[in-house]
């Protein structure tokens, strides 16, 4: 992670722009905007008064409101940062404010389904630009985000056919001056990639924390108080939002299926190999998966510094 971003524009990229859920991903953007000028006036939208509050008290906002309409009035670009499962119902509930000409994007991990949601209520004149920033953490809220969380990661967009040019040219500047590596693709195509990078890796860690939860009791503690390196990585992921990630997998069930399929036929051939002894078929395996990590860490999307789960802080 940088320790800082670059200066700020001279001109804001936007003259107001209005962000709908300032968890981990609205809060972040949020103080990135204000840090670089990438607006003339920021507008904060939550529909909790607590959040609101917040946000005020946190100063990474211009304006806050837990009122919708009033929210993205006027606004010539609007992300919903909310989870994936009720970006239609935000979507309807702020279509009176929208004003024609503007830009409504997002930030979901999934893409055909917000799509499918959203663009039913948008007004003519208003345009679409899907985004999806692959960075997170396991925390949410408004105090979760920092301005750094994008710098150096991917913003994949996936404009639906026929979008204005000139509008996603505009969404891809946006991410790029906050430090993202933009790519543009097809909406399906997204939702299969990121089902076996991202949704299928927090399934698995779902379910193994859930195993070992269950095995606490049988081992009197020893899951816990011996976890090595590996557990505690998947324990840190299987701590990421619930209501986020539920709504992921129940809108990009199709792909998620389809990649655990897989999964489940190669897990097969990886105990047959265990079962029959066949060392070779093992070391080819931890072969390839040792090159992918080191291609990971080589493009900059992760460190090879070990922290044996202590911040250096701590060490």
């Amino acid at each position: 992670m940088p320790e800082r971003l670059g200066p700020p524009l001279d001109m804001p990229l936007f003259d107001r722009v209005a962000l709908i859920g300032l968890g981990l991903i609205g809060s972040s953007i949020a103080r990135a905007v204000k840090h670089l000028n990438l607006a003339g006036t920021l507008v904060a939208v939550d529909r909790s008064e607590e959040v609101v509050t917040r946000v005020r008290e946190l100063a990474i906002a211009d304006e806050a409101t837990t009122d919708f309409v009033a929210g993205v009035r006027d606004a010539d670009l609007v992300i919903l940062c909310v989870p994936v499962g009720v970006c239609g119902t935000v979507a309807e509930a702020m279509k009176p404010g929208l004003k024609p000409g503007s830009i409504v994007s997002d930030v979901g991990s999934v893409k055909a389904s917000v799509i499918a949601q959203v663009q039913p209520h948008l007004p003519d004149g208003v345009h679409f630009v899907p985004a999806h920033p692959v960075a997170g953490t396991e925390h949410s809220g408004p105090d979760a985000g920092f301005a750094t969380l994008f710098h150096n990661r991917w913003c994949i967009l996936t404009p639906p056919e026929g979008e204005d040019e000139e509008a996603v040219e505009r969404v891809r500047a946006f991410w790029t001056a906050m430090g993202s590596n933009v790519e543009i693709m097809a909406a399906q195509h997204h939702d299969l990639v990121l089902a076996i990078t991202s949704h299928v890796p927090h399934l698995i860690a779902y379910n193994i924390v859930g195993t070992a939860a269950d095995l606490e009791t049988v081992t009197q503690g020893e899951v816990i108080k011996f976890s090595a390196g590996g557990f505690r990585d998947f324990t840190r992921i299987a701590a990421s939002d619930p209501t986020m990630w539920r709504d992921i997998f129940l809108h990009n069930k199709e792909a998620v299926l389809e990649m655990l399929g897989r999964l489940n036929e190669d897990i097969a051939l990886l105990a047959r190999a265990i079962r029959w002894g066949e060392g070779d078929k093992l070391f080819d395996l931890f072969t390839r998966t040792r090159a992918i990590r080191r291609g990971i860490i080589s493009s900059g999307q992760e460190t090879a510094e070990p922290d044996f789960g202590r911040r250096k802080d701590q060490a």
